[in-house]
């Protein structure tokens, strides 16, 4: 009688290898800029290899690679003989990144207003729908989803504008100034409110001739008037707790 051999476990190609890397290292990416995001990270934050290599559950090597493209995107500081560390902006580096802002999402809010209207359902209900959302987080205090929310929000109006360059510049914004007011933030103070993106979305349903422009340029100056541009942020951060349940899994 003849038996068969079991059949042998198919093996990655090096191209699936290169992409579940790749992968891997996007996930480490996004869950490092959501905590720079979401003021888990606060700016001068060090990053330590080490620690994060074990919270992730992945290799040094791994976690250099993530630190090289944070630092691309001007998140993250390569500081020679010392490591990385979450960007610390000063003053004048945030109302540069309040001025880029204002240029890019003047063009974003000048492109959607010069959409034919009614605007198209799916986007009316996109916007609708992320709007619960930033209202359920509002109403719950639950200020690490309205700060993720408010980024979304304006990262929506960008891919519905329909200009990916001007999205992936508005995404890097985005991250930079969300470092600004972590550095900066008065505590009494509440950035980038649910209202004014309701007053945003109906500007844009209602199409009055430069309406939706001049609100979204006014409530960037609002968000900009709010820092205290002599805040000081405390850098003891436990990376191996923010990071708890991002453990790559054996």
């Amino acid at each position: 009688m003849t038996t068969t051999s079991p059949a042998k476990p198919a093996r990655r190609t090096p191209r699936a290898r290169t992409g579940a890397r790749a992968s891997a290292e996007s996930r480490i990416v996004r869950s490092i800029g959501e905590a720079i995001a979401d003021r888990r990270l606060p700016p001068g934050t060090k990053l330590t290899e080490e620690s994060l290599a074990e919270a992730f559950g992945v290799s040094r090597e791994r976690v250099r690679k993530v630190l090289l493209l944070l630092a691309q995107r001007r998140v993250v500081t390569l500081i020679p003989n010392r490591g990385a560390f979450v960007a610390k902006p000063t003053p004048k580096e945030a109302r540069e990144v309040f001025e880029a802002r204002r240029v890019i999402e003047r063009a974003i809010m000048e492109r959607l207003e010069r959409m034919p209207r009614p605007l198209p359902d799916d986007v009316l209900d996109k916007l609708r729908g992320h709007g619960a959302l930033e209202d359920a987080a509002e109403l719950a205090a639950d200020r690490k989803a309205m700060i993720r929310l408010s980024g979304q929000f304006h990262l929506l109006l960008a891919e519905f504008a329909g200009n990916a360059t001007l999205t992936g510049i508005l995404a890097d914004l985005i991250d930079r100034s969300s470092l600004a007011i972590a550095a900066f933030e008065r505590r009494s103070s509440h950035t980038c409110s649910a209202d004014d993106h309701r007053r945003l979305i109906a500007a844009l349903i209602g199409n009055a001739p430069g309406e939706a422009t001049a609100l979204m340029i006014d409530h960037l100056d609002e968000v900009e008037r709010q820092l205290d541009l002599e805040a000081k942020a405390d850098t003891r951060i436990d990376l191996k707790a923010i990071f708890a349940d991002e453990h790559e899994p054996a």
